[in-house]
């Protein structure tokens, strides 16, 4: 089992100088809404005394925490940089960043316009389940699944199955972008069940602001590498606009065993 590393080197003393490796979560570190193997914590503590490493995922960091941490070690502890709802909240060495709110972006007005809509045509959308928690409002964006987060793992496997014939998310997507033209978000289908909407330019991307800050510290890293693991890497998906940003080496990977084996092949051979 991992731990909290008590003995590692600073951040600008790490042995693979100026590189940081960014993660995905659902997909790429742990499977869907699930927890992170032993194995994947040993190899991720073994990485970060290499280089820095860090998380980013759509959702908020108590979910983060419950697939990445245990009950007696924060996941804080067991990463560098944690950028949870894609960066708008960020921690760095276990100490919080600076955050945003969505919901101060946009106003409570069109917030409720927006989110009628989606209850609406969710009451009329035939899916195999309906099962609760269908709009989830969080700091950074607004979470919308049809079948609803409350659904069961088995029902969750069995959702995305469906979903992939039937393009139900993408559908729904389509018509928020013409109900909503002038509201200036992004939408972005990302795990099984669901779909984030969020401020155009809060995607991925967004947590990349914090690691150029991290030059500007005094302890800080000019990060001129910056590696990103992800599996929704496709257009559309929540991983595409950071694996494809300039500024990243992106990897695309199907599950966490072909994150283990490219990190073993890039970092360990």
């Amino acid at each position: 089992m991992a731990q909290a590393a008590t003995i590692l080197p600073p951040l600008n003393a790490r042995p693979i100088k100026n590189t940081i490796v960014l993660f995905d979560v659902d997909g790429t570190l742990t499977p869907a809404r699930r927890s992170a193997s032993p194995e994947m914590l040993q190899l991720l503590s073994q990485l970060r005394h290499l280089v820095a490493i860090g998380f980013v995922g759509g959702s908020d960091l108590a979910k983060q925490q419950e697939q990445l941490g245990t009950p007696s070690i924060p996941a804080t502890s067991l990463f560098d940089f944690c950028f949870a709802e894609n960066g708008l909240t960020a921690v760095r060495m276990g100490v919080p960043m600076a955050s945003q709110s969505f919901i101060g972006w946009l106003g409570e007005e069109k917030y409720k316009r927006l989110v009628n809509f989606c209850l609406r045509y969710i009451a009329d959308l035939d899916v195999p389940v309906k099962r609760g928690t269908f709009v989830e409002f969080r700091n950074g964006m607004v979470n919308i699944s049809p079948v609803g987060r409350n659904a069961s793992v088995k029902e969750r496997n069995e959702y995305e199955k469906f979903d992939l014939k039937t393009g139900v998310r993408r559908e729904f997507v389509e018509a928020l972008k013409r109900e909503f033209p002038d509201y200036g978000l992004t939408y972005s289908i990302g795990g099984q069940i669901s779909f984030d909407v969020f401020p155009t330019g809060w995607d991925k991307t967004y947590c990349l602001q914090h690691i150029e800050a991290d030059a500007s510290l005094p302890d800080g890293v000019k990060y001129d590498t910056i590696h990103f693991f992800g599996d929704k890497t496709y257009k559309g998906g929540n991983d595409y606009e950071i694996y494809n940003d300039p500024r990243t080496i992106g990897h695309s990977v199907q599950n966490p065993e072909e994150t283990m084996a490219e990190l073993k092949k890039l970092f360990f051979s």
